[in-house]
């Protein structure tokens, strides 16, 4: 079963996050969150003090934790599907699978587990291009190591194999590989 965590509720996590871009300190953007300097601080170090992207403009097409809430409170009340999706503005077939995939083993609905439950299936585990191609990978650290860029090795790549997609690759995808943890 997965594991309920704040950072999974984007209008906390990303209140917190909104604030500090903002310049606030850590316990304002914290207490706009609804928490505490402390736990402010434990975000910040956790994501290294950089604004993860995820969560971020979700614009209505993801259910919410509180829409979640909702369904749990509408069940437990003994209202129908179509009552509860009606009360939320959501099509009843949404709040049916919603149900259906985040029910507890036991058959109940809760909305903190189904969230986690959600957020964790959401998560692309997708591997990087560059992890999945040796031949692209040693194209790219050769240029690294000749010092270009890697807006320079995005567009040599494209002249260099013009006919082959698979040695394409973002400057995005390169940053990434330098810069994050392995």
């Amino acid at each position: 079963m997965a594991k309920y965590s704040h950072r999974m509720v984007p209008e906390i996590f990303q209140t917190f996050w909104s604030g500090m871009a903002a310049g606030e300190f850590i316990t304002g953007a914290a207490e706009a969150a609804g928490s505490y300097r402390k736990q402010g601080a434990r975000w910040l170090a956790a994501c290294g003090g950089v604004r993860p992207r995820r969560g971020r403009n979700l614009k209505g097409r993801c259910l919410t934790f509180a829409e979640r809430e909702e369904i749990a409170i509408g069940i437990a009340a003994g209202h129908t599907l179509r009552d509860i999706a009606k009360a939320l503005n959501r099509s009843p077939s949404t709040i049916s699978r919603e149900i259906a995939r985040n029910r507890e083993p036991s058959g109940r609905y809760r909305a903190r587990s189904a969230h986690a439950a959600a957020y964790h299936r959401a998560s692309r585990p997708k591997p990087s291009k560059l992890a999945t191609n040796p031949s692209l990978r040693e194209t790219v650290e050769k240029s690294l190591t000749e010092r270009h860029s890697p807006e320079q090795i995005a567009g040599r790549l494209r002249l260099d194999f013009p006919d082959d997609p698979q040695m394409r690759v973002s400057t995005e995808t390169i940053y990434q590989s330098l810069y994050q943890p392995s």
